[in-house]
Formats: structure tokens, sequence, C-alpha cells
């Protein structure tokens, strides 16, 4: 099909990438003259500027910032632009061609019909767009436009200073975003929900901060914190394309403590790149992430499903369209895979090859440098960038993985530990029998993250209610928070308002089992729990009483005969193993039949 998903703006039809540099929320305000540097700084499509004052011009065709990472032993071809950007190409058929889903395409992208496309014909092009946003007009009495830092394709950036009131005399960017580029009510409501976003959660120390936003008939104006350090993939390029691994778990953790924030207060980024972290002075290492113009409020059990994000960064669940907060963890890995090596772990010439390249390529750990690269490292990166979401750290679980722990970072409160509660507290007593064994082989590596969490909910007398999920959360409440409806996974844990969790209940129902058929000790933990669930939770169970409990139709009892032990009729290891997360898990090396 080659459809463009984009908000606005659409591609080539060969195949390759058209490079229009848009800003990101912040301001980099160094503004001497740079040389042209070999590496690409961005490809960047849509509301954002980039605020750096080297922007690779449209249909740029400079040298890729990093090497490619294979073939082994061959050299990389310079590829179209750093970073691509924005909703891309359908690098594959569409799941579905149904015209309704093309028209909602070329109407995201502001396009004329092509041809008749039988849907309503009283489109948004037939009837005035209303681009009022209801900010103040006032920009000029309150702040001093100064010059321009950044262009892209929806407006530009300037330097500014306050006029007036706590910002008189400061220097601030201003975002301006041309209505006139507003052509859907769609791209009206991106710019709406971006204001939204960074006014919500402004406040955070790796946040750049949101000061006010105007209007005018012509434009809308947003004023941010000015940050002058530059931008992260400057820093990078500028020692020599990689850092030393004590550099880089600085970064990490700043990253990490923004993301976590962010999908606790249920906000998706959705471009987690090196070019959207900013740092706030040259002479510092304090960064802030900018850009929500991709971002969007995500409720707890909620599936996205439109492609956007950076090619070179994006999971391949968006590329599936059904993913939710962990593809910003999948671009977190990708981060701390550049940061330690130098190189992308995924490298096509064409965006569609690096769609494929995400979709079936594995990183490469063999090559230098990674050999020298510490072992918490290679796992640490490796966790990040599994394929499957639900194996994936969250924010708040990569804060306490051994690699980071010297550098003693707070963890923050995680929402996964309520949407595990609320699966536990519904299921059957044969699966809380199978956790609570489970728990009961978990070392004091995994136990650090979940003992940080119950500690976090406050408990009395060693135990946690409801009202101890409900006063931790409300505890991080924000408007951001309240417009993502995160509370409202306290309905669903309804049930705890009768009984009291103690520490091995809690761990029992907040460990996933796919995260911990990650971990390389999988077999032993698997192992060690089945002992305890045969001493203690195992009984006797029929074909059909399983198949029931693992929600299965009666096709899947030939396959659930090889999980009952013949001798005594009750669970073998693989049962046990496949009743823990249903017939997906992985087939054990490992053959039980006790």
């Amino acid at each position: 099909m080659g459809q463009c998903c984009s908000k606005g703006v659409s591609g080539e039809n060969d195949g390759s990438v058209v490079a229009v540099v848009d800003g990101n929320s912040a301001v980099s305000a160094n503004n001497r003259p740079k040389p042209p540097r070999s590496p690409v700084p961005t490809q960047s499509v849509g509301n954002g500027m980039n605020y750096t004052n080297n922007s690779t011009p449209a249909h740029s065709f400079t040298t890729s910032p990093f090497q490619s990472p294979y073939p082994a032993g061959i050299a990389p071809s310079p590829s179209p632009v750093g970073t691509p950007r924005r909703k891309f190409k359908w690098p594959f058929p569409p799941p579905s061609p149904a015209k309704p889903i093309l028209s909602a395409i070329l109407r995201r992208q502001g396009k004329p019909k092509e041809g008749p496309i039988p849907e309503d014909e009283g489109g948004e092009g037939e009837r005035q767009l209303d681009k009022s946003f209801g900010y103040p007009k006032n920009l000029t009495a309150k702040y001093e436009l100064g010059k321009e830092v950044g262009r892209g394709h929806f407006g530009h950036t300037c330097w500014a200073k306050g006029k007036k009131g706590e910002l008189k005399n400061q220097p601030v960017a201003v975002k301006i975003i041309s209505k006139a580029k507003m052509t859907t009510a769609i791209s009206i409501e991106d710019v709406r929900r971006e204001v939204k976003i960074l006014k919500a959660l402004s406040g955070h120390q790796n946040l750049v901060k949101f000061y006010d936003a105007f209007e005018d008939a012509n434009n809308v104006y947003i004023v941010m914190e000015l940050c002058e350090g530059g931008e992260l993939l400057d820093r990078i390029l500028s020692r020599g394309g990689r850092y030393t691994e004590e550099d880089a778990k600085s970064i990490v953790v700043q990253i990490l403590n923004v993301v976590a924030f962010c999908h606790l207060q249920g906000v998706v980024h959705r471009d987690l790149k090196p070019e959207n972290f900013l740092f706030a002075k040259k002479d510092e290492d304090a960064m802030k992430v900018i850009d929500f113009g991709l971002s969007d409020f995500i409720r707890p059990d909620q599936r996205l499903n439109d492609i956007v994000g950076s090619a070179y960064y994006v999971a391949p669940e968006v590329l599936h369209r059904s993913y939710s907060i962990e593809a910003d963890m999948w671009s977190i890995g990708v981060i701390t895979y550049i940061l330690l090596c130098g190189s992308r772990p995924f490298w096509a010439r064409t965006e569609s090859g690096i769609f494929r390249s995400v979709l079936r390529a594995d990183p490469n750990f063999e090559d230098s440098p990674w050999p020298s690269v510490s072992a918490e490292a290679r796992d640490f990166v490796k966790r990040l960038l599994n394929k499957d979401h639900r194996k994936r750290m969250t924010a708040s679980q990569a804060l306490t993985h051994p690699w980071l722990r010297t550098e003693n970072p707070f963890i923050p409160l995680d929402i996964l530990i309520f949407k595990l509660v609320k699966s536990y507290i519904r299921i059957s007593p044969l699966k809380r029998a199978a956790l609570k064994a489970l728990s009961k082989a978990l070392t004091e590596e995994e136990l650090i993250y979940l003992r940080a969490q119950f500690n976090l909910l406050e408990p009395k007398a060693g135990c946690v209610s409801l009202d101890n999920f409900r006063m931790a959360l409300m505890k991080q409440t924000t408007d951001a928070m309240r417009e993502s409806r995160v509370s409202d996974i306290l309905n669903l844990l309804e049930p705890l308002s009768y009984k009291q969790m103690e520490f091995e209940e809690f761990c029992a129902a907040t460990i996933s089992t796919y995260q911990l058929e990650a971990l390389e000790n999988w077999e032993q933990i698997a192992s060690a729990a089945f002992d305890y669930f045969d001493q203690e939770g195992n009984r006797v169970i029929s074909v059909e009483e399983l198949a029931q409990e693992m929600n299965l139709g009666p096709t899947a009892y030939t396959f659930l005969k090889d999980c009952i032990r013949p001798s005594d009729r009750k669970l073998s290891f693989l049962g046990y193993t496949k009743f823990l997360h249903g017939v997906t898990i992985r087939s054990s090396s490992t053959r039980h039949h006790r």
C-alpha cells in the first residue's frame, strides 16, 4: 500500500525518508556557529521543533551518526538522515485493507481523497475547523521575542525574555506553531494535548518546565524552559560516539526516573531518542526530556494502535499496532545500546528496512566493544530489547537492576504492581498456589524491586490493604493522572477492602512470570518453584478441569494430557510452567516428571 500514516506529513513513494526537521519541546540555546558534523542530528516530522542550530534540512543525506552493527566486517553505507520520526509509511501491507481505514489515514494527513472511497462526504475539509484554543492573546505584553533558534514544518522556535512577573529578564524558549499547518481536527487536538501534557507534568526535575501558552489569529505559542546545554546526541558524538559505563549509568538513571514518572501518570512519550533529551547547562549533566508532540494519555489497561515514533527507536509492538507504555522501555534500550557501543542495534538503508530489522533481527552483542562491557550492562540492555513486551522491565524495575545499583537511585511507585494485583485477586485458588510457590523460589535479586514497592505502600503492621494502594497513588496524583484515569484501577482492587496482604502474598501477587522467564536463571527458579508447589499446592486434576483453569476449549485436551503426570494425575513440571502463564511459554529444555 505504501501509505504514510503521518500527522499531516506525507512520505516519499520510493521507500526513502523525507527529512522534514521539526522541533522538540524545548530549546538548546547553543547559538555559536557549528562546523558540519558527519553524524546526522535528527530527522523530525511533526509538531515539535529541533532546537539546535544545525538542523538537518529536508532531503539531507549526510552520514549516519552510528556505524552499522551488521553485516559484520562490512562498512556501512550513508543512511538518509539520522532519526526518522513521526508516523511511518507501512513497511508491510496494513493489517486491514478496509477503505474506511485508508480514508482515515488520508484525512489525518490532511490529504484530499484520491479516488472514490465510500465514506461520509461531509468530511473535515468541507467544514470550517475551529482553531481557537482558548489561550491568552497577550504574549507580547509578557515576553519579548528574540531571534529564531529552530525551524520546522509546523513553525519555529524563538529565544525570548520575560518582561514582568517571576520570569522578568529571564530567558525562555517560545515554540511557535502555525495554525495554517493545522489542516485537520486531529492536528489541532495534537497541539492541544501537547500543551495539556506539558502543563500537567511540569515540575519533575528531568522534564522541561512549562510556563504558559498563548495564541493569536495565526499561531499558538508555547513558553518553556530554555535548555542551553545541547542534545544528548551531541554529547555522545563529542565523546567519540559512546559513553563509558560509569558515565552512561548517570544518563540512563535520569531517563528512567522521568519515564517512570510519566508512566505512573498515564502518559506514554512515544518518541524517546537522544535528540529529545537536552542538558540544562553546557557544563552540567542534568538532563530534561522534551517534545511531547507525539505523547498521549493512556489508561492502565489500554492498548494504542497508531504507528508513531522514530524508526530506529520504535518498538516491535508499535509496528504491530498494539502497544502500551512498554514501547518507551524498548526505546530506552536502544538509547542505552548506543551509549555503550556507539552503534544502533537495528539498522538499514531505508525506513522499511529498519522496520524489518526491528521485527526480525537480534542486536549484536558479539563485536567490539561488547566483549569489554560488563555482563550486568549487557543483561540490562537485553532485558529492555526483548521483542516480547511482557518480558521487558518497567522503568521502576530497571532502576533496581544490578547494573545501576551503585547509583543508589530512588525507586518510584510502579503502576505494574496495581495491574498485577488486580489480576491476582481474581484468579483461582490453584493459580494462587502456583504463584505463591513461584514467589518462594525468588532470589534476593528479584526481591529488591518487590520490597521497594511494598515499602512505598507504607504497610501497617507488615500488611497492606486497599487503603495503602489508594493513598500511595493519590500522593502521586497530577492533572495527567486524572486525564488518563489511572485511579480507576483502584475500583478493580475493591476485594482488598476486606483483607490484608502480607509481604509473602504481595510477592506472589506482583511477580510477572513473563519477566521471570526472561532471566538467565529461569530454569532454576521454575524448578525450585515446582518443588514447593508439589509439596504444598499440587493436587489431582483432570484434563477438562485444567483446560477450564487455563481458559482453553476441548481442542486443547490432547495437548494438556502431557501436562498431567500419569502416575498420580497431578500437574507435571511442564504442566506447572504452562499453567503459570498460558500456552505461550517457551518450551523448557528441562523435563520433570515428578
